[in-house]
């Protein structure tokens, strides 16, 4: 097994951090405008939405080109968007997302 994502993993939280301590860091950031306010707490999800998005439904092929994958990953993003959508709770949608696609390749659906 190879630590190169560990490493990874640590270098995007050191990268990412400035932004996402960016309240506790700037005095006065709950005077800003309610859309102000509104697009950082945003940013978070769509961010994530983007990775989820390129990783599930974007593949490259052997010639380098990038085509629609389709797959039970898919049905997994989906699952959790509606979720995230009807119980406005992210941690919910991500295991329920991540839940769907285990049991599939599990059952060997994936």
């Amino acid at each position: 097994m190879s630590n190169e994502l560990v490493v990874l993993a640590l270098l995007m939280g050191v990268v990412t951090y400035p932004s996402r301590a960016l309240p506790l860091l700037a005095p006065g950031i709950e005077r800003l405008p309610p859309r102000a306010l509104l697009y950082l707490r945003l940013v978070g999800p769509a961010v994530l939405a983007s990775i989820a998005a390129a990783e599930t439904f974007v593949q490259d092929t052997a010639e380098g080109a990038n085509t629609l994958h389709l797959g039970i990953e898919a049905l997994g993003v989906l699952a959790c968007l509606a979720l995230v959508a009807w119980r406005r709770n992210l941690f919910l949608g991500l295991v329920a997302g991540i839940s769907v696609v285990a049991l599939a390749r599990f059952a060997g659906l994936g």
